[in-house]
């Protein structure tokens, strides 16, 4: 029997982080003693008190049976009381947020609702690759708009063409910054919105994967600014070191929300509502954030100086636990890349993350992106080969 997979997944190349997956496993298996800063999956374990609650929720909710498509209302309500808390934003718990189960699959499956077979999706590169990927499925064609050093780093929306303004559906912006630690300042957000509101575009703002990881200011929502055809994607996965426990939310205008919402109801059976119950106990802590922040600041402090040491272009991030290092003149980002990985240190070269322009520009070509993942003494050991191997 001759098995063909469809067409879009043939064209759909292999997930960048994958193969950075792939990689550790092959050194591992020589025995090298791998520092891993390929993919930004947190170390640290999920904090005791989470876990405790997961325990007694599990047992609480044996009987319950499927979930609320939409999330039980005492989730979605800790998730407006976040929202609130952190960012003086009022929403609605009933109509303006949704549970996701975490953000990719919910940044994956957005397109579904909003997107024609043609219609274009503005898209960062680098960027997350289900931004692309999701609106492909969708049957939409994906714009990709460079993020460049001589723009800060964020989008140039006034540059993109009328021509394919008109045809946007949806612009994706990810703020703080995946893989560039850049953060989007009150006056950009203004001038982003009133453009895509000139042009019917919706904003899909997927910020809250690293907004509570700040390292000076703190990051903004863009519903501190507005909300009408606006909606943001958040996830506990990385404020709460929730990885596996897949859950998140979305929030923002009604009725995109509620268009959202009609999507997953026809897709999945809704978050486990005792992976809600912990995650709502998870939203209501700060103290453990604080903590989680300072060691993200004190690995990047680590690092930083270690490559500055290494002759490297000095590079510093506002927020998140990445770093997007630039590469030395005599080397792009995969040669970087490589060099690091004879001494036993995984990163993720930037062109892996990111895609050329219409004019055709790879952003990502020259950089390579550390995600400081790793335990503490794990992050001294890489600083230490790293000035050894390329001291100056």
């Amino acid at each position: 029997m001759n098995i063909h997979l469809s067409k879009r997944i043939s064209v759909t190349a292999p997930y960048a982080f994958a193969e950075v997956d792939k990689k550790v496993a092959a050194l591992k298996a020589k025995g090298v003693k791998v520092i891993d800063f390929g993919v930004g999956d947190p170390s640290s374990p999920t904090p005791d008190f989470i876990n405790d609650a997961l325990c007694v929720a599990a047992k609480n909710r044996s009987t319950y049976g499927y979930p609320n498509y939409a999330g039980d209302m005492d989730f979605r309500q800790a998730c407006a009381d976040y929202m609130q808390r952190e960012y003086n934003v009022d929403l609605d718990s009933e109509t303006e947020i949704t549970s996701t189960i975490g953000s990719k699959e919910a940044v994956f499956h957005f397109p579904l609702g909003f997107v024609d077979p043609g219609d274009i999706v503005i898209c960062p590169t680098p960027g997350y690759p289900p931004y692309k990927v999701g609106t492909r499925f969708a049957d939409g064609v994906p714009y990709f708009v460079p993020l460049l050093p001589e723009n800060d780093f964020l989008i140039d929306f006034e540059s993109i063409p009328e021509t394919i303004a008109k045809k946007a559906k949806i612009i994706w912006t990810n703020y703080p910054n995946s893989p560039t630690g850049k953060l989007a300042p009150r006056e950009w957000l203004k001038k982003l919105i009133k453009w895509a509101h000139k042009h019917d575009i919706i904003i899909a703002a997927d910020e809250g994967c690293y907004n509570d990881i700040y390292f000076k200011e703190k990051p903004l929502s863009i519903l501190e600014v507005g909300r009408e055809g606006i909606i943001t994607f958040y996830s506990l996965s990385k404020r709460n070191n929730m990885t596996g426990h897949r859950i998140g939310f979305c929030a923002g205008d009604r009725d995109v929300v509620l268009g959202f919402r009609k999507v997953k109801t026809n897709i999945d059976s809704g978050t486990p509502t005792f992976i809600q119950d912990a995650a709502s106990v998870a939203l209501n802590d700060t103290e453990h954030i604080r903590q989680m922040r300072d060691e993200y600041k004190a690995k990047m402090n680590i690092l930083v100086s270690a490559l500055t040491k290494a002759g490297l272009p000095k590079c510093e991030s506002e927020a998140t636990f990445y770093l997007w290092q630039k590469a030395p003149e005599e080397l792009d980002g995969v040669g970087l890349a490589q060099k690091l990985l004879d001494i036993g240190i995984v990163v993720t070269p930037g062109a892996w993350l990111s895609d050329s322009t219409a004019e055709g520009v790879n952003p990502g070509e020259n950089y390579v992106r550390f995600a400081l993942v790793a335990p503490l003494g794990l992050v001294r050991e890489a600083a230490g080969r790293i000035v050894r191997e390329f001291g100056v």
